[in-house]
């Protein structure tokens, strides 16, 4: 049985404060690249209405070449709280990047400084500026006097285990002006291998007062409070854990709030979830969308009778009819299955 200590309660009962700003809930949704585009933020803030959302990680030097803004950047006015994540490794290209941000609609600006990817890395960006902290901090700097919303960061305890400089790291950040850290609790050479080492992060939590967020191994509402009682961080940021499963933020969230856990989806009901991503993805990006959702749909297939067959046939599909005809297949042989002793109440809807 999952119970939230009367400490952890009275820790998470108020709002988040990041800067002058607050958010209503303690659990993020990470930017994941290729994942967090404007469809998929709908259907997690479905479950999650109060929950910051991020977008996925813009490059500011792009941003900087071209003439109109990538798609990636675009942000659905009532889809607040949002933030623009970005990346880079030059501070005035950041800064003239998250002006735009801010006319997006970005209600902060987040920066990437953790992303183990090698062609982020290699060109000065991502995990790599945790070996430049001088550079880094130029960075905050100069993106904090850019504009007038809060500046985060989003980073990890090193880059190996023989360059971990996570406090170090973290309060040159604070320093600077960042207003709320973001900590993977993996080094960059780890990439997503092996457990997160939460302990960093509670040792980084220790160090600073701004708001510390705790990411890594963030899979269900159980690793959720288990996490946040042994670091003492200020919220949870949910990112592998919600790919096929957009209800996650919103169950942690339930549960931190109310100390009572939200019945899971059973398969009918997520299979419900993936055709409604299908058919958003399709409305949003045409064929270019069906492409991208065909990792999406497997990600869902999975759990239940017959799943493996599914993700084949879901991985290849080539249009809008295919996708839903599979779907539809699936749902209804899944529901001559009784789903009826799962615990805990329904997921909760929110129309957005």
């Amino acid at each position: 049985m999952i119970t939230l200590s009367p400490e952890l309660q009275q820790r998470l009962a108020s709002p988040l404060k990041i800067g002058n700003f607050e958010v209503n809930s303690r659990v993020l949704q990470s930017p994941l690249s290729g994942v967090t585009d404007l469809v998929f933020r709908r259907l997690v803030r479905r479950y999650a209405p109060a929950s910051m959302m991020y977008t996925e990680m813009v490059n500011a030097t792009g941003l900087h070449y071209v003439k109109q803004l990538p798609k990636i950047m675009e942000v659905d006015p009532s889809e607040r709280p949002i933030s623009i994540q970005l990346f880079d490794c030059r501070p005035d290209f950041l800064a003239e990047a998250a002006q735009k941000a801010v006319d997006e609609g970005a209600d902060t600006v987040d920066i990437n400084m953790g992303c183990p990817v090698n062609k982020i890395t290699k060109n000065g960006g991502g995990s790599s500026l945790l070996r430049q902290p001088d550079l880094a901090a130029e960075i905050v700097r100069s993106v904090v006097q850019a504009v007038n919303v809060p500046v985060t960061v989003k980073t990890r305890i090193g880059w190996s285990d023989q360059e971990i400089n996570a406090v170090e790291f973290a309060r040159r950040m604070e320093d600077a002006g960042a207003q709320m850290l973001t900590l993977h609790g993996r080094t960059r050479a780890q990439g997503y291998n092996g457990p997160a080492r939460w302990e960093w992060i509670g040792k980084v939590k220790s160090a600073l007062s701004i708001p510390v967020i705790a990411n890594g191994d963030i899979f269900s509402v159980e690793a959720a409070v288990r996490c946040l009682e042994e670091t003492g961080a200020d919220g949870v940021m949910c990112s592998r854990g919600t790919l096929g499963y957009p209800f996650l933020v919103g169950e942690v969230d339930h549960f931190l709030k109310t100390g009572e856990l939200r019945r899971p989806p059973n398969p009918v009901e997520r299979m419900q979830c993936a055709r409604d991503h299908l058919e958003m993805l399709w409305e949003y990006k045409g064929d270019r969308g069906i492409r991208q959702a065909r990792k999406h749909m497997t990600w869902y297939a999975k759990g239940f009778p017959d799943a493996a067959v599914l993700r084949g046939k879901l991985a290849v599909i080539e249009n809008l009819e295919q996708g839903l005809e599979l779907l539809d297949w699936a749902i209804a042989r899944l529901s001559e299955y009784d789903w009826s002793d799962l615990p805990g109440a329904a997921p909760e809807l929110v129309e957005v």
